[in-house]
């Protein structure tokens, strides 16, 4: 990580001259601290996005836009990590930690639509209680049935009599107390709960919108967020600022700013500098270390004022890159081949010599380094090619002899981080095991399809954290969680009943520090089982337009727009 440091911090300071005067507004300013309203937000999508409908939208790359058209329970604060409250005002718990009551925040109204007949309405614990239902469903467009089935009581029940359509009743675990009350039982006490609820995907949609469009709803988003949908096409998303929206910033300017978000389509990484270079957008995401130079151009270029006038954040990122391998497959049942193909692999040399330093090699455990939580405690694969070919012939493969060639799916384009360092995978255990890898360079949808379909043996995968807890990653593990219906969770079809007790006693202890231990416990299992091979975790570093205003990088690599405003830099003379 020495030459992305070093690039962060001196590159703001070569670009003092460039970027340095005061800036002034176009317009009159119109809200009080310093802030004003209008002008469009743009950015790139790497993937195409199927879907905005929230329970549907699982993937980073979706859940990203749906955010900011639906709001859930609970917001985790990008400042802080810290949950706050958002559609629930607040709410109780009872003594032993399983019954939550929740107060529904008065006021807040549905985008206008026509399932409302053109008009609105007021959100009340009923929506609620619907979405709730809806995300623990049983239904096939449900990716996100993971986060509460197995946890709200009924839940599991009601997902098996949901397969097809959503009984009225809905999950006997949530009730609504009267119009502005909730009330969600627990099967067990579960103290990160709160942070789940924060999660995009139970962002709350009214049934009346589910009722009127059907298996349509993922066009025809209806949320109570700061912007609603205006344009859905195969080559851009159009956001529209929400006249209605309900919150405040703390000057009492009513939210969002911002007139439009605009979202299109990249070609490849190179595309979307470029396209930030000419300034058609606004933001470059996953900011890739060696490409900085080819946007930014040479020094003299920057003192001249010649290129876009920006500044780099960066965040330590709650992600893991890892290689999934499907656990129940001929190829990879046995553990010890799993084992072979974990030991064979030399992260530290993956991310010095292949990525240059940009990332952070998982030499711990499969959870990334998290508040809280005691990493170094977990023992991750040492490097032995020794060993690991070892392994790999006791499985009755020496040197790799008789291992099918197989097809090693990665949801990266050509050239990238993502794509050197699966290359870097392949070379290295063609090279100290005998294996050979052929890398299919595919979408986040083909591989997706690969891998339930069977075709898929070997994969790249990454998770990015829902909520900041180490459960968060050791639920992908959970037997449980196999037919969840995520496209995510477990599709590696990794099985231990010693795992899911350990999972389940965790969840229910309430105690902060015995919680981790428990969590930790688990986590060096799934090392030692080696259901997957984690490479690496990542920096979320992003490039913004100095115009851009409250835009924070985070480690849950979300996107927040609801306080960003515009405000263009002061012009120099001789731009004049």
């Amino acid at each position: 990580m020495r030459r992305l440091l070093l690039i962060l911090f001196v590159l703001p300071l070569a670009l003092l001259n460039s970027c340095s005067g005061d800036e002034e507004n176009t317009q009159d300013l119109l809200t009080k601290g310093g802030k004003k309203y209008g002008g469009e937000f743009k950015f790139m999508s790497s993937e195409k996005i199927q879907s905005l409908f929230p329970t549907h939208a699982a993937d980073l790359y979706s859940s990203r836009i749906a955010a900011q058209i639906f709001e859930p329970l609970f917001m985790i604060d990008p400042a802080t990590l810290k949950v706050t409250p958002l559609i629930a005002e607040s709410f109780m718990v009872n003594s032993d930690a399983t019954v939550y009551t929740f107060k529904i925040r008065k006021g807040v109204k549905f985008h206008k639509d026509d399932c409302f007949g053109g008009k609105t309405h007021e959100l009340d614990a009923n929506d609620v209680k619907f979405s709730l239902d809806l995300a623990c469903s049983g239904l096939p467009e449900n990716k996100v049935s993971y986060l509460l089935v197995n946890r709200i009581k009924g839940a599991d029940d009601f997902q098996k009599k949901s397969k097809s359509n959503l009984p009225k009743s809905g999950v006997s675990g949530i009730k609504v107390l009267d119009n502005y009350t909730l009330e969600i039982t627990l099967e067990r006490p579960f103290a990160g709960f709160e942070a789940v609820l924060a999660h995009a995907a139970l962002g709350i949609s009214p049934r009346e919108a589910y009722d009127n469009y059907g298996k349509k709803i993922d066009k025809h988003p209806v949320g109570t967020g700061p912007f609603m949908l205006e344009d859905f096409s195969s080559e851009k998303i159009v956001l529209t600022r929400n006249p209605d929206y309900w919150a405040k910033d703390e000057f009492g300017n009513q939210l969002p700013f911002l007139d439009k978000v605009i979202v299109t389509y990249s070609e490849n990484k190179r595309s979307e500098l470029m396209a930030f270079r000419s300034k058609e957008i606004d933001i470059v995401l996953e900011l890739p270390v060696e490409e900085i130079d080819h946007i930014l151009g040479t020094l003299k270029e920057a003192q001249e004022g010649k290129n876009v006038r920006h500044k780099v954040e960066s965040e330590q990122s709650m992600s893991m890159m890892y290689i999934a391998m499907d656990c129940q497959s001929e190829e990879f049942k046995d553990p010890r081949v799993r084992q072979a193909f974990n030991m064979a692999v030399n992260r530290e040399k993956i991310v010095d010599e292949k990525l240059e330093g940009e990332g952070w090699a998982a030499t711990n455990g499969f959870v990334p380094d998290l508040a809280n939580y005691p990493s170094e405690k977990v023992k991750g694969h040492l490097y032995s090619v020794a060993k690991a070919k070892e392994l790999l012939a006791s499985a009755g493969y020496p040197n790799g002899k008789g291992f099918p060639e197989l097809e090693f799916y990665v949801n990266s384009v050509e050239g990238s981080g993502t794509h050197k360092a699966c290359m870097a995978v392949a070379e290295q255990l063609e090279a100290n095991l005998g294996v050979k890898l052929n890398i299919k360079l595919c979408s986040l949808e083909e591989r997706m399809a690969a891998i339930k379909s069977g075709k898929a043996k070997i994969w790249r995968e990454g998770w990015i954290a829902d909520y900041p807890d180490a459960e968060n990653f050791l639920g992908l593990f959970y037997g449980g969680n196999i037919d969840s219906g995520s496209e995510n969770v477990n599709s590696f079809r990794f099985q231990s009943e010693a795992f899911d007790a350990l999972y389940e006693k965790a969840l229910s202890e309430t105690d902060i520090a015995k919680r981790a231990d428990l969590l930790a416990q688990c986590d060096q299992m799934v090392i030692d089982e080696a259901p997957v091979m984690p490479i690496l975790t990542d920096d979320h570093v992003v490039m913004v337009n100095a115009r851009v205003k409250n835009f924070e990088a985070n480690p849950l690599e979300a996107i927040y727009l609801r306080d960003v405003f515009i405000k263009e830099p002061k012009a120099k003379k001789e731009d004049l």
